[in-house]
């Protein structure tokens, strides 16, 4: 089989029908992502291919990254300030080891979606690949608007700070008809759960600026958090997202959370006990204003961050230096949190993704006991980050499929600072439509393309549309044309 020949990931045929005739051609949404707004509004085109596929001007690739490491590429050639095309051909020489590594496969399926790019990328070939890919991003096709609407992308969902103004929201919201696509802000309060890091303080004030709220106790505290609830609901917000690195359920009372709070404002000393009960009595808010607002809350857990400290001092977070979390109750604690916020009514919609697989039984069967109130209100999340893999998402939709009804799982996310990761959601659909391919071979499933197809329709894109309410108001028909 050549390589990411047309039936790659396919296994029999009625994988190869199910992909090029359901899955291959749906839109996407974009429901969790990291571009920048503000580079989506700019609409600039990138000088090289090295911008906008090792270092962008906001951020870089830290899956890249990790494996220009350990090809011994010097940090300069990586993160540092080092010649652009000798970055380019590092990354080359790191590509041609990387077989068996998803980014080998990812890389190629970019350079050939994106820029009609079907040579192997080695050292070799890299010097032409640089001219003709270089070439292809000086034209209007590479400008970000454009790769995202010509890669068939409905909505995206940026992550946003709460205290965000939203201001790039707002002026490409005025623009989007043009555009072809949504761009909708997802809340992310790290700066509100990680009371631990010295700004606490200082992003307090931040917060109680931006929703006209003087924050001095919890309660003060929450109410400028409803108010940007408010704000981000407006721009057209459906979602927040949470990274739990560890967690664990823990009960405190007013004076007890307001003291911990204190705390945290002057860079005191936090005992563990202590981060877990703010932590614990901030998600009991935050689930109440996620179902008022009938939003979607995601949870990102069991990561461990930053475990290369000389590293994360000289280059920051989300640089390459981060791991699988190994807390082996995580589950049991949500299962408390989840369980004491049932008695109250105030589950949201949710999706649970762990870095550590091992999480996914347990997270599976747990929301199993919570489903009540609409259409698989719980989910398990995609194959998230170390589980992005063919493998990965091979496991994960075992796991919803045997302990729930995977054809209503919400699918596919890039998860990615990248224009060029739309190829992910292909990935994707193929290990899907391999998946179900495979029960059918097997006599599991019935021998029947147009049910099957529906199913790989809806987990490709119709679940998403019904169950995150972005087009409410009217149909991407109606709003960008056909």
């Amino acid at each position: 089989m050549a390589l990411l020949d047309d039936n790659f990931l396919l296994k029999n045929d009625m994988a190869v029908k199910l992909f090029n005739d359901y899955a291959k051609d749906m839109p996407i949404i974009d429901f969790h992502c990291h571009l920048n707004p503000e580079e989506i509004y700019e609409n600039k085109n990138y000088p090289n291919i090295t911008r906008i596929w090792i270092n962008e001007d906001h951020y870089g690739d830290h899956y890249k990254w990790r494996l220009m490491r350990a090809n011994g590429v010097p940090e300069e050639l990586i993160t540092g300030d080092g010649d652009e095309y000798e970055k380019f051909l590092a990354w080359a020489g790191t590509i041609e080891k990387a077989a068996g590594n998803p980014l080998y496969e990812w890389t190629h399926l970019e350079l050939r979606r994106f820029f009609g790019i079907n040579e192997t990328f080695n050292t070799q070939t890299a010097p032409a690949i640089w001219e003709k890919a270089n070439a292809e991003l000086a034209t209007d096709a590479f400008k970000p608007r454009n790769l995202i609407k010509n890669s068939n992308v409905k909505a995206v969902c940026t992550t946003d700070d709460p205290a965000s103004d939203l201001k790039y929201h707002k002026l490409l919201k005025a623009e989007e008809k043009e555009n072809g696509f949504r761009v909708l802000p997802a809340m992310r309060p790290d700066g509100l759960i990680q009371i631990f890091k010295p700004n606490y303080g200082e992003y307090l004030e931040t917060l109680g600026k931006a929703a006209g709220v003087e924050i001095n106790d919890f309660k003060s505290m929450m109410k400028a958090v409803h108010q940007r609830f408010e704000y981000f609901n407006e721009m057209g917000g459906r979602l927040s997202d949470h990274s739990l690195w560890t967690y664990h359920f823990i009960e405190a009372g007013e004076d007890e959370i307001n003291a911990i709070m204190q705390k945290g404002i002057k860079n005191e000393p936090l005992t563990d006990d202590e981060q877990d009960k703010y932590l614990t009595a901030l998600l009991e808010e935050l689930m109440k204003y996620n179902k008022e607002f009938d939003w979607t809350m995601q949870f990102h857990v069991n990561s461990v961050r930053d475990l290369n400290r000389p590293m994360y001092d000289q280059l920051g977070a989300d640089t390459g230096y981060d791991a699988v979390g190994t807390q082996p109750d995580i589950a049991l604690h949500i299962q408390k949190l989840y369980t004491k916020m049932r008695n109250t009514e105030d589950i949201p919609k949710s999706i649970f993704y762990s870095l550590n697989p091992n999480d996914w039984m347990e997270l599976a069967t747990m929301m199993g006991c919570f489903l009540e109130g609409g259409v698989q209100r719980m989910q398990l999340g995609a194959g998230w980050w170390f589980n992005d893999t063919a493998e990965g998402m091979h496991e994960q939709l075992r796991v919803f499929a045997q302990e729930s009804l995977l054809p209503n799982f919400v699918g596919m996310l890039t998860d990615s600072r990248s224009f060029l990761s739309y190829p992910r959601h292909e990935y994707f659909r193929r290990v899907l439509c391999n998946f179900y391919g495979e029960l059918a071979e097997a006599g599991r499933v019935p021998d029947d393309e147009e049910y099957l197809g529906k199913i790989v329709q809806d987990i490709s894109y119709n679940n998403a549309y019904n169950f995150f309410g972005f087009f409410n108001d009217a149909t991407p028909e109606e709003l960008f044309g056909k």
